[in-house]
């Protein structure tokens, strides 16, 4: 007896992107962000939950603010609103004699190692601790029939290694590029005002996927 496979659907909703039957979606099933996000000057923030990141890739993998159902339907974002951003993120340094030596162990900018234009001819600043960087980890051992999601941009696909191939992953190879309200890819030139329209350009080169693109 013939048993007929359901298809799946793909989850529209922002943030989520998941599949789905219209049998199995349960209340609380698709994580997404219900508002738009908003680029200034290079950061990104999700409207939504104020959750911000510089690096794009980083930015879209921040999780979902709101829960609900699947749907297929094409959501209508609310409109982005940024967060005020304060015009002065540094305390002012504390007034005193420039001579003082008290008055630069308080200074915030000397006991970060920066330069202050009050007391940088007077003390050496604190070196900055060396920057240790991890050596890339070794591919973690991964069973071929285990599903995973590809992180390649444009992609987002779940595939077993087993079926990977040099042709099988649709992405971005990027960078994606933010400038005067125009969202676009670098890679392919395609460039467009709405977010929900940056998210739909068609990727324009193949590969393998990739679940894990850092290591």
């Amino acid at each position: 007896m013939d048993q007929t496979e359901v298809p799946k659907l793909r989850c529209q909703r922002i943030g989520c992107d998941a599949t789905f039957t219209e049998d199995n979606n349960p209340d609380g099933s698709c994580t997404y962000h219900d508002s738009g996000p908003f680029f200034h000057d290079g950061m990104k923030e999700w409207s939504c939950c104020k959750k911000r990141s510089h690096d794009f890739s980083l930015f879209l993998e921040i999780p979902g603010c709101k829960t609900g159902k699947h749907t297929t339907e094409k959501p209508v974002l609310a409109k982005a609103t940024p967060t005020p951003t304060p015009k002065n993120p540094f305390s002012p340094p504390t007034a005193a004699p420039a001579t003082n030596s008290s008055s630069k162990e308080s200074c915030p900018r000397c006991k970060q190692g920066f330069f202050c234009s009050d007391h940088g001819s007077q003390a050496q600043p604190k070196a900055a601790p060396a920057k240790s960087y991890a050596s890339a980890p070794a591919k973690k051992v991964v069973d071929i029939n285990q599903p995973q999601t590809c992180k390649n941009q444009g992609c987002g696909q779940t595939f077993k290694e087993k079926d990977n191939h040099e042709t099988a992953c649709n992405y971005h190879p990027g960078p994606a590029v933010f400038h005067d309200r125009m969202r676009g890819w670098k890679c392919c030139d395609i460039h467009v005002k709405e977010f929900d329209e940056f998210m739909s350009v068609p990727p324009c080169s193949k590969g393998w996927h990739d679940a894990d693109p850092a290591s």
